[in-house]
């Protein structure tokens, strides 16, 4: 049974910083695809960021240069580091993983999913 812990949301002043964690348990596949996502207020979730087995990356063209994803195999962690944040980026983050080794380019492809971790900027 996978699952998938999100943490590290908080309230931020625009300009600041965050470093999102998302604790992945369960999860025994060798390849894989991970991935951070976010839902607005009142918008429809979005992609962010994701990162295969290989370390291979891919973000969203408005979010690059803001935004790093990454992980630490050994701790089974993805992390997303989040800089120069801005009002917009309000939202509920959420991670989740696809059990292939090729990333795919729709959100409902992925199969796991964490709860969310809420990040705030004023």
């Amino acid at each position: 049974h996978v699952q998938l812990v999100e943490s590290g949301g908080a309230s931020v002043q625009a300009g600041g910083s965050l470093r999102l964690s998302c604790a992945a348990r369960g999860y025994t596949y060798d390849t894989y695809c991970m991935g951070w996502f976010r839902r607005p207020p009142g918008k429809e979730r979005e992609g962010i960021a994701v990162i295969d087995s290989d370390g291979d990356t891919a973000y969203a063209e408005s979010l690059k240069g803001r935004f790093t994803i990454s992980k630490d195999t050994e701790k089974n962690t993805l992390y997303l580091q989040m800089s120069s944040l801005k009002h917009e980026d309000t939202a509920m983050y959420y991670c989740a993983v696809y059990p292939g080794d090729i990333c795919p380019n729709s959100v409902v492809a992925f199969d796991y999913w964490g709860q969310g971790t809420q990040v705030t900027v004023s």
